[in-house]
This record gives C-alpha cells, sequence and structure tokens, in this order.
C-alpha cells in the first residue's frame, strides 16, 4: 500500500498539533487545580466565559457550538451549574424547548474570582514569551480552527 508522504508543512504542523494535544491536556490539568477552591473544573470555567462572552442569552446548542462542543457535554455541565446556583435557565421567546442559559450573580462572583485567580497564573505562564510570538501562535491556531470549521471536520 502507497502511503502519501507529508509535505515539509504537513510534518511540521503534525508536530505542532501532536504538541496542542499534549498542552491542551496539561491546560485543563492547570485550570482545574486553579479554580478546585473556587467549586470549579476547567470544563465548568469555560462554558461559565462562554456564557459571559455572549452577547445575549443563548440556549445550550448554541454554547456547544460556539465552544465546538458536543451538545449532550455542555448540557450535563450546564445543569451541574444549574444545581449548584451559578446559572439559571430562562424561557426562550424563539424556541419553547431550548431554554436560555443565564449566569445568576453567585455565578458571576465564581467566574470574576477565577478571573482573579487566572491573571497572576498566566501571567507567569507568559513570562519570557513576547507579544509578537503569542500573536504569531494565536493567528495559526486561529487559521486552523477556521479550516476545520468550514471543512466540518471541527
Amino acid at each position: 500500500m502507497t502511503r502519501t508522504k507529508r509535505t515539509p508543512a504537513g510534518e511540521a504542523l503534525t508536530g505542532f498539533i501532536l504538541d496542542l494535544f499534549r498542552a491542551n491536556g496539561l491546560l485543563l490539568t492547570a485550570g482545574d487545580r486553579l479554580v478546585a477552591s473556587l467549586g470549579l473544573t476547567s470544563a465548568r470555567w469555560q462554558i461559565l466565559g462562554a456564557i459571559v462572552d455572549a452577547e445575549r442569552p443563548e440556549p445550550v446548542a448554541w454554547l456547544a457550538r460556539n465552544l465546538g462542543a458536543n451538545r449532550q457535554n455542555v448540557q450535563r455541565i450546564v445543569n451541574d451549574l444549574e444545581r449548584d446556583g451559578l446559572v439559571a435557565f430562562e424561557t426562550n421567546p424563539h424556541h419553547r424547548r431550548a431554554q436560555l442559559v443565564v449566569l445568576t450573580d453567585r455565578g458571576r462572583q465564581v467566574y470574576d474570582a477565577a478571573g482573579r485567580l487566572q491573571s497572576p497564573w498566566v501571567n507567569g505562564l507568559a513570562d519570557g514569551l513576547s507579544v509578537k510570538e503569542i500573536e504569531t501562535a494565536h493567528r495559526v491556531i486561529g487559521a486552523l480552527r477556521g479550516r476545520l470549521e468550514g471543512s466540518g471536520e471541527g
């Protein structure tokens, strides 16, 4: 069986992708540790952030789409957040069954507390990296994400 060889760019991108997978796992573990005292995990924190970043309250399916995540997983975490009083469901005037997810006052307090923990942590992580290097990596990841979203692969 003939195997198509990777181009030099394909080879470099494969190494980059493998490093991204490793970094993602390490970031999730570090995030879990960082916000554990607040009763959060990286996944819960990420969903709170998606709710905060949304221009208006959104249903779970939209939050999942914006995160590039599985709707069922997001629904499970949102249900946990609701049980813990960090989010609430509101009636969606455009869709009877797809309730809107909103942050409660307690949810806002916990999210803001996570941000206060994140600032010194991320500043330390960025130490020694130039803004230009970070922006270049951000552009590369953004381009990859765009290509994956456009192909239906991500």
